[in-house]
């Protein structure tokens, strides 16, 4: 598999550059096997021609089956509406949800994704049992519908069993609203193992996939997990990402401190196995100094700018992130927005409006350069971390994800190469692409024919 591209972005300088006249190849596994600027003739022999071309993006924070309320929480029946009201009416949705239509809507959900240059999505996954509390008599039932739908689609899925166990501190046991999400460190563990060993099976040819495959796991918080079952099912991952919901609120952080003594970050800091494995989801109420923890423990988290919008989550510390070189990756959480590049703009805006100044990116090198590309650069390398696997961009050795420009969009028109990425985060409607390729193999927009049966799904859960 080789094509020649016209302008490619490539790892180097600051945040990487544009070169031009880059033979790209990837070799069976899917890989960037060689990448060589200014080819001769005959090395860019049988090569395929594109466009501008850049690194797929990860979406490092999925609840799917949330795509079926995204535009149904912003009428609200009662005064002081709040995340924790939002959080009964997406109980709701929870509870009506069957296998085949989180099929159905996560396959819709999946192609949106793609269409707007994601290229693998992180699924926490805790959406585990029937309706009525029972389990499936596949415990994995619910997990290979998500499965099937990336499968469908063509999009990388990393799932990531989550660990649901308490309502909430001092609150032990789940209420009748979350039934659905029982699970115990033993049965998350053996999710992870069943999806990674169909991963396994896949790449040794004896069962093979259309997409790529892998799994973490999750633990949904600390006040659904507690300490005990969050070492036993850390224990149980050594070679793979670890997520967990933590700080997003300031009711979860006052909380934390009336029954733990410590605010989430800096008890997971005292008291948890934080390592290159996790990824903090929101982090929002994180300090200056839980920041400093996390980067000394070479941690990541994962910011879902439009969702915590939204939900009114509060403004993440950006500014101190980029001070202290903390990685992070992006995610749509709840899908009011699928659109990645949107999820950047939200980030940087809101660091604008909080700040009253533009342009907050740069902090990080003295307010010199391009904000898209420490915005693109950042997601790209924390898409890494999220994921466990070899996403880092147009270089050998990773995952040959990519997608080619279309210059003819109206938010590229007229730009200079120099200021296509800043073009391409912050100027509005974000464009199309003439090509999204998975693990080097190209996949094709099919969305359309997936509609129908999300409005079937739509239609029977509301």
């Amino acid at each position: 598999m080789k094509w020649l591209a016209q302008q490619a972005w490539l790892p180097g300088q600051t945040h990487g550059a544009w070169v031009a006249d880059v033979l790209l190849e990837a070799d069976a596994s899917g890989c960037w096997s060689a990448i060589t600027p200014s080819p001769t003739p005959q090395q860019a022999q049988g090569a395929s021609a594109v466009g501008w071309v850049i690194p797929g993006m990860v979406n490092a924070h999925s609840h799917a089956f949330q795509r079926a309320m995204a535009g149904l929480a912003e009428h609200s029946q009662r005064a002081g509406d709040d995340f924790w009201s939002w959080r009964e009416r997406m109980y709701r949705i929870a509870l009506a949800v069957q296998p085949d239509q989180l099929e159905a809507i996560a396959t819709w959900l999946y192609a949106e994704l793609l269409d707007a240059g994601y290229t693998q999505v992180c699924e926490f996954h805790y959406l585990h049992c029937a309706p009525d509390g029972s389990a499936y008599a596949d415990p994995g039932e619910m997990t290979w519908a998500l499965v099937r739908a990336a499968q469908t689609v063509g999009i990388g899925l990393t799932v990531l069993p989550t660990l649901y166990m308490h309502q909430g501190f001092g609150q032990p046991g789940l209420s009748d609203m979350q039934r659905r999400f029982a699970s115990t460190p033993a049965s998350v563990l053996a999710l992870r193992e069943a999806v990674n060993a169909l991963a396994r099976r896949s790449a040794q040819g004896t069962s093979p996939l259309s997409a790529p495959l892998n799994a973490g796991v999750a633990l949904h918080s600390l006040r659904a997990v507690d300490a005990v079952a969050l070492w036993e099912v850390a224990a149980g991952v050594t070679d793979g990402p670890i997520h967990i919901h933590v700080a997003e609120q300031m009711k979860e952080v006052n909380d934390c401190l009336k029954h733990q003594g410590q605010r989430p970050i800096e008890w997971l800091l005292d008291h948890a196995p934080v390592d290159a494995r996790w990824n903090l989801v929101h982090a929002t109420h994180a300090t200056a100094d839980e920041i400093r923890g996390l980067v000394q423990r070479d941690a990541s988290v994962v910011i879902c700018p439009t969702t915590e919008a939204n939900l009114g989550d509060g403004f993440f510390e950006f500014p101190q992130a980029l001070a202290q070189g903390l990685r992070w990756s992006i995610g749509t959480d709840s899908h009011i927005n699928r659109n990645g590049l949107e999820e950047l703009r939200w980030l940087e805006y809101g660091q604008r409006l909080r700040g009253q100044r533009r342009n907050v990116a740069l902090d990080g090198q003295l307010g010199l350069g391009s904000s898209a590309a420490v915005l693109l650069d950042n997601a790209w390398r924390g898409g890494v971390a999220a994921t466990g696997l070899p996403l880092g961009g147009l270089a050998l050795g990773q995952r040959a994800d990519w997608l080619e420009l279309d210059p003819d969009s109206d938010a590229l028109a007229g730009i200079p190469l120099p200021q296509v990425l800043d073009a391409l985060v912050f100027s509005s409607p974000s464009p199309s692409w003439r090509r999204r390729v998975v693990a080097g193999k190209e996949v094709l927009s099919t969305k359309q024919m997936y509609r129908h049966k999300f409005l079937a799904a739509m239609q029977a859960i509301l």
